[in-house]
């Protein structure tokens, strides 16, 4: 069981935190300063000292006066389990109901303290075992485990290389709007072609055409490179 932890169940505050030390640890491995956790959740900073001392009653975090919070192997576990539930939802959301991808996270957001495991193992069968979410985001299995593709950013490419668009660092949804506007999506085939030398924005060949990009653009947009584009 995921959110069963010394023998309580884990509050939707509990689970929240916790999935912001992972992603703020860089998949928790990382130490991290209480005030980022108070920026990233818009609340106090002595909220989340409150709140790092239950974690830490519940053995899911450690935390050290003036270093900063880390997950232990139990609040790594916990905060994959909430993250997997996350991404199915929304490939759920995407090829099953119909959402666009700028619609799926806040839903998500709210599906993933659903506390059924059974719902959520029955929900990865009938989704074929996904291993990536509609943003190109890995999805853990069952047991935690997970693949990161080979992936770099668009705006670290050199020019005259490229590959096929596989994920977005911004998933917000005024970005993902912006990119369907513009006919960006996953699975695109990218080429830069020029990189200005005055704002680093790129001229860029998209599946056949051609478009201008700024470098806060390419910056979030991630490709896997591709032989022979």
């Amino acid at each position: 069981m995921y959110f069963c932890v010394n023998k309580y169940l884990m509050t939707r505050s509990e689970e929240n935190y916790i999935k912001t030390i992972f992603h703020l640890g860089r998949k928790g491995t990382q130490e991290v300063a209480t005030n980022a956790i108070a920026e990233l959740m818009e609340t106090k900073p002595s909220s989340v000292t409150d709140m790092i001392k239950r974690l830490s009653e519940k053995d899911l975090v450690n935390y050290k006066r003036y270093q900063g919070v880390s997950l232990t192997a139990l609040g790594n576990k916990t905060a994959l389990g909430i993250i997997r539930k996350h991404r199915l939802w929304e490939v759920f959301l995407v090829e099953k109901l119909d959402f666009s991808w700028d619609e799926v996270h806040e839903v998500a957001e709210q599906l993933e303290h659903i506390k059924s495991d059974k719902l959520i193992d029955s929900l990865d069968r009938l989704l074929a075992y996904p291993k990536f979410d509609p943003h190109g985001d890995p999805i853990p299995d069952k047991n935690g485990g997970f693949k990161e593709r080979d992936r770099e950013l668009l705006s670290e490419v050199p020019i005259n290389t490229g590959g096929v668009c596989v994920g977005v660092k911004d998933s917000s949804a005024t970005f993902l709007k912006f990119l369907d506007k513009n006919g960006i999506a996953l699975g695109n085939q990218i080429k830069v072609m020029e990189i200005e030398e005055f704002d680093g924005s790129l001229n860029i060949e998209i599946d056949g055409r051609k478009m201008q990009i700024s470098h806060v653009i390419a910056s979030n947009l991630y490709i896997k490179a591709n032989d022979g584009i």
